[in-house]
């Protein structure tokens, strides 16, 4: 019986051997694999920056048009009291804002209506956008 003895020890080797040789060609797969996984974050990296710098640049756009809107506002309030419309516009703008701000007013009747008009600043260089206007109307209060 010996000699059944060593073909069972030698079926379990080349079973071991199999086991060993399957458990490393998976371990080199996982490795490859996790160096491709590497390589896609890399490839989807710039439309995930773009997607985000978007993102960013339309709040930025809603903000600024908002503060058009504050800035008008207060431009035909001040405009109705006789006041310096320019710079209360301005004023009511966001400091870094402010410089890219015009405000015109238009006196009609017994009224007056203010035009705020704010550029829209730009996230990423090369895009460009045209400002953000608004108008207000107050009665005039003299």
């Amino acid at each position: 019986m010996p000699y059944g003895n060593d073909d069972r020890e030698r079926r379990e080797r080349q079973r071991r051997d199999r086991e060993r040789r399957e458990h490393e060609r998976r371990e080199r797969q996982r490795r490859r694999d996790a160096g491709q996984v590497a390589l896609e974050y890399l490839g989807f990296l710039p439309v995930l920056l773009v997607t985000a710098m978007a993102a960013v640049q339309l709040g930025l756009i809603a903000y600024t048009a908002q503060q058009a809107g504050t800035a008008a506002r207060t431009g035909a309030r001040s405009a109705s009291l006789d006041e310096d419309y320019q710079q209360h516009c301005k004023a009511a703008l966001s400091d870094w804002l402010a410089d890219r701000t015009t405000c015109t007013a238009a006196y009609s009747g017994e009224e007056v209506t203010v035009t705020a008009s704010v550029q829209i600043p730009s996230v990423v260089p090369g895009w460009t956008f045209d400002d953000a206007e608004k108008t207000a109307t107050m009665p005039l209060d003299r």
